[in-house]
């Protein structure tokens, strides 16, 4: 039996779909070699940026259990960054956990001390915010990790989060698979090495 691999995606209200269900999709497709990714968060149900209601799986405490854990972006981000009572919740720790982050959802990392002085990807709405919480903002980037914190940005980039996590905790080659079969038909083999090549210099050797 493969090592259980729990992954909280974290959603809050105002979510953006694409960031919390890209991430949660690709990575269900590795159910057999024990991820089991779930979106995690405050209360029982958020609602979208684009009004659509979703009922949570996990409580928000429950991230700090998770072997994975991925911040998507929203409306309210800026306004989580400055909620403590919240924040205080998580007990984050990159020795033991991977962690990920895009676009404002990156906040939440420079707001946790989860970036260590690493420079990081966002959209360009986020990039000033973060500029001014004193992080370097890579300019042109989508994706970029230090260690086991990654960050990316543009919703889209999701992509890149996903398959970082397949590489790094069941290896490329069950990564590949999965991804190809998340790809557009008769495109694949393109598609797949795109994304490989992109996180393929950030994962550790061992991976």
């Amino acid at each position: 039996m493969p090592a259980l691999t729990r992954i909280a995606v974290l959603t809050f209200d105002g979510f953006n779909e694409i960031d919390s269900f890209v991430a949660l999709g690709l990575l269900g497709r590795l159910r057999s070699q024990g991820f089991t990714p779930e979106l995690c968060g405050p209360g029982g149900t958020v609602t979208s940026m684009n009004g659509v209601k979703v009922q949570l799986q996990r409580p928000l405490d429950w991230a700090n259990e998770a072997e994975v854990v991925l911040f998507g972006s929203g409306l309210y981000t800026r306004a989580l960054a400055e909620n403590s009572v919240l924040l205080d919740r998580l007990q984050l720790d990159p020795v033991k956990q991977l962690i990920g982050a895009q676009c404002s959802g990156v906040l939440l990392l420079a707001r946790l001390g989860l970036l260590g002085g690493a420079p990081a990807c966002t959209d360009s709405v986020t990039k000033p915010f973060l500029i001014e919480a004193g992080v370097r903002v890579l300019d042109d980037e989508a994706f970029h990790a230090q260690g086991p914190v990654a960050t990316a940005g543009g919703c889209l980039a999701a992509q890149y989060l996903a398959s970082w996590v397949m590489y790094v905790k069941a290896g490329e080659v069950a990564a590949r698979e999965a991804l190809w079969r998340s790809a557009p038909v008769g495109e694949q083999a393109l598609y797949v090495e795109r994304l490989l090549a992109k996180i393929r210099p950030f994962v550790p050797a061992s991976a």
